[in-house]
């Protein structure tokens, strides 16, 4: 079993849990969650916070002991003080603009491009060249990201393209007759 999984996971001022069959539902300031629980693994809820534990002593159990704990963690922090990422453009033309529910980039192509951003996810643009994704869910945010960073990814030659703030590019050197 997981060592993580031996301590509860805390639940802040201002959060509330809900234990369903099968599913736990978390409460808090920034958003509400939900995660399906898989049948090898029981949570229950303490004075300290929330508990999982194992209901057999397979592997696969003892395996999503440790994942759960980690899903639910994240749930906390999410709907209490949520997640963000941070991408830059560069490149000479490169824009990014947020339009309401679409981000407007124009990264190098003939066509400018209209992402739909989903429910759950805001997007600011702070200046033409930062995009910063934010929201309760950290995988969603995290798949936004990325959806937005493949549009033009950082090419290895002029580091142009879309990258996560703080990401190191490594520069080919050009190539020799």
């Amino acid at each position: 079993m997981s060592r993580m999984a031996n301590s509860p996971v805390q639940l802040p001022k201002g959060v509330e849990a809900a234990l369903r069959a099968g599913e736990v539902s978390v409460k808090g300031v920034k958003g509400d969650l939900r995660l399906a629980l898989p049948a090898e693994v029981e949570v229950a809820e303490g004075g300290d916070g929330l508990r999982v534990s194992p209901r057999s002593d397979s592997r696969r159990a003892n395996a999503m002991v440790g994942t759960v704990h980690s899903l639910l963690r994240n749930m906390v922090t999410g709907v209490s003080e949520g997640f963000e990422k941070k991408l830059e453009l560069r490149g000479v033309g490169y824009r990014a603009r947020a339009q309401g529910a679409k981000l407007n980039l124009t990264v190098g192509y003939s066509h400018p491009i209209d992402y739909a951003v989903p429910d759950g996810i805001s997007v600011q643009t702070p200046s033409q060249t930062e995009i910063v994704v934010s929201g309760a869910d950290k995988q969603k945010v995290g798949q936004v990201a990325a959806e937005i960073r493949m549009f033009r990814p950082p090419e290895p030659y002029k580091g142009k393209g879309i990258r996560y703030v703080g990401e190191r590019v490594f520069s080919k050197e050009a190539k020799k007759k």
